[in-house]
């Protein structure tokens, strides 16, 4: 591999992601739609590129946007990646989106000449940050081995799962389950705290019981302190996954009965204009169904990603 790295898209997850690459002693080139959330990025080493073109001497690209149609676009659109003619020669996409938008931009991209890789994360900024990454990749074995140390430099474990878009399954799998989870913890959350048990008790004792999880810990001190503020994932980003676990579990025939019910409770706290804030506060709006008034513990919590 190259040394320069070429990165597209630095929202919450892309920032993290590339400061672990910097660390690890890759040397990244980065460019992000709003430039002014990239500068930071130099001071750690990162160049900023004016152009997503500007990236196209890069050996391999990685790619982290928020939806299918952005990606063809920071590829494909005017200015476009791959629309000069230096091309990359690998695009690793990191982004959460459809198993048909993935295999068309496949076939694109290969049609170009240009070796593509699959690469979703388990896990947020906060996860990012901390190196407790999980990188699940699909595509070409050999590809994926190519890559594999600037996988290894961002995550605790990578893995490959298969060839062509199966990755995109296990993210679709991956997030339905995780808003699945936020629906449950939130309504029993509630029920403990309702008959009782103040709620950063409660949520510590899951914590240490058999259902505690990675998960369970980070989203802890947020539920108790109600700090929705400090954003990690929105409603309307995990209403698009959930979407887009629906639509998987259609056309292959699987029922998801729990998914589809908390689908329209994510689809709820979007029409109540819930958008630059945790998905999280699904808590407030669940304990308001029950009649209670939420107030801040105010309890100093660990997250469980520290060093």
């Amino acid at each position: 591999m190259a040394t320069q790295i070429g990165w597209i898209g630095l929202g919450r997850m892309g920032e993290a992601m590339v400061k672990r690459l910097l660390k690890a002693g890759h040397g990244v080139s980065v460019w992000n739609r709003t430039r002014s959330k990239a500068e930071p990025l130099a001071e750690y080493g990162a160049e900023i590129v004016r152009n997503k073109i500007d990236l196209a001497g890069c050996e391999t690209v990685f790619t982290m946007v928020s939806t299918t149609d952005d990606l063809k676009e920071v590829l494909f659109g005017e200015g476009g990646l791959v629309t000069g003619a230096s091309k990359p020669k690998v695009v690793v996409d990191s982004s959460s989106i459809s198993q048909e938008g993935s295999a068309e931009i496949r076939t694109r991209l290969e049609a170009l000449g240009i070796a593509y890789l699959c690469a979703p994360v388990s896990g947020n900024a906060k996860v990012a940050k901390a190196g407790k990454l999980l990188i699940v990749a699909s595509g070409p074995k050999a590809l994926y081995e190519k890559v594999k140390p600037c996988l290894q430099a961002m995550g605790r474990k990578e893995m490959w799962v298969g060839e062509g878009e199966l990755a995109r399954i296990w993210k679709i799998a991956h997030n339905t389950m995780f808003g699945v989870i936020i629906q449950n913890l939130c309504e029993i959350t509630v029920l403990a705290e309702k008959a009782g048990i103040p709620r950063h008790v409660f949520l510590e004792s899951i914590n240490d019981s058999v259902l505690g999880s990675m998960y369970t810990r980070y989203k802890t001190p947020m539920l108790s302190n109600l700090t929705f503020d400090q954003v990690t994932f929105t409603p309307k980003l995990l209403l698009k996954d959930m979407d887009l676990g629906m639509g998987a579990a259609r056309a292959h025939g699987v029922a998801m009965p729990a998914a589809a019910a908390t689908r329209e409770s994510v689809a709820r706290l979007v029409g109540r204009g819930y958008e630059d804030i945790d998905f999280a506060v699904l808590l407030v709006e669940t304990a308001k169904d029950a009649g209670l008034e939420l107030t801040p513990d105010n309890v100093k919590m660990g997250d469980g990603l520290e060093s």
